[in-house]
């Protein structure tokens, strides 16, 4: 079974746990005499990546002749190296953790979750600890029996917003169904730059950047990928747009936006340059830290029930405060 697209959380430094493994002691041998201590441990300790094997050097993991030694320093036969490993928080399991969530719905199938800016849904790289992930496992213990606590989409670190969360195998599978049939209701609001007199239909296929690898963009060959907008309030130099997905893509409105010359306020992944609004607003939203994106209406079939069920939540306070104060601002020099 295929499953949704998730916003990317790779770890490409993998290894053995190194709970089975203990201290290890290597002789080098005359063919590596020369190379650097990291060089030689990478001819030695295949298993782990180089920048592994630079961390446990960095931290006095690693003694050359029972002493403290550095990355660069050279090594020559006979010499001895003590390595102690430690696992990657990517081989541990995930640990509950005490952290508030505000939830909107729950039953035994399904959670519902207004989550805030700020939060990282799932644990990855740089992002290990303090993730929703970890808050599920402490809200309901259960989860940790279920394939990602239950997380079947997610939501950008920055943005906010309805999110629903399975609570069961059998639930789970039900809803990365009805998102592979495109049958849930997700519907965003974002503040972008720019004046848009109409709604519209962005059909463009996202992948990874050909070159930034931390961003997506419209690709050729890349993933299908489809949103819906329409204005909800027109500002002068900003829109209030409603963005329907049909798809669910890494950062595809923020994406599909930019890709029509209208990237969302405060994304600074995506803007590029000063962005074209009145003077007296320019300082406003270049200043706001984060995405204006907030995943405000989410509905689908319940898992158990079959019941249409659908949720809503309000804008959170940063992003209602930008805007009155847009409204303030414009109104004053009407």
């Amino acid at each position: 079974m295929n499953e949704p697209d998730f916003e990317a959380d790779v770890d490409t430094d993998w290894a053995p746990p190194a709970e089975s493994v203990s201290a290890l002691t290597l002789t080098v041998t005359a063919e590596y005499a020369g190379l650097r201590l990291d060089q030689a441990l990478a001819k030695l300790l295949p298993e782990y990546s180089r920048s592994r094997l630079q961390d446990w050097i960095g931290q006095g993991l690693v003694k050359l002749n029972g002493a403290a030694a550095a990355i660069r320093q050279k090594v020559w036969g006979g010499d001895t190296i003590a390595v102690v490993p430690q696992s990657h928080p990517s081989e541990q399991p995930y640990q509950a953790e005490a952290i508030a969530l505000e939830i909107v719905y729950e039953d035994d199938s399904i959670l519902v979750i207004n989550k805030p800016a700020g939060l990282v849904v799932h644990p990855g790289s740089g992002n290990w600890q303090g993730t929703l992930l970890n808050a599920l496992l402490h809200h309901d213990p259960a989860l940790a029996g279920v394939p990602r606590a239950g997380i079947v989409h997610r939501l950008d670190k920055d943005t906010s917003g309805l999110l629903v969360v399975a609570k069961t195998l059998t639930a789970q599978t039900a809803l990365v169904r009805q998102l592979q049939a495109r049958s849930v209701r997700r519907e965003y609001l974002a503040l972008v730059y720019g004046e848009l007199a109409h709604g519209g239909r962005v059909d463009q296929p996202i992948d990874r950047h050909p070159t930034q690898r931390t961003r997506m963009a419209v690709v050729a060959g890349g993933k299908p990928a489809i949103t819906h907008y329409a204005v909800e309030e027109s500002f002068s130099g900003c829109t209030l747009v409603r963005c329907k997905l049909e798809t669910g893509r890494t950062h595809q409105i923020r994406v599909h936006m930019t890709y029509l010359g209208h990237p969302l306020v405060g994304d600074q992944t995506y803007l590029k340059g000063a962005q074209k609004c009145p003077p007296q607003l320019r300082d406003l939203l270049a200043s706001f830290p984060r995405q204006a994106l907030h995943a405000e209406r989410l509905g689908l079939e319940h898992p158990a029930s079959g019941e249409w069920l659908e949720w809503h939540v309000a804008m959170p306070a940063d992003m209602q405060h930008l805007l009155e104060t847009v409204r303030e601002v414009l109104d004053g020099f009407a």
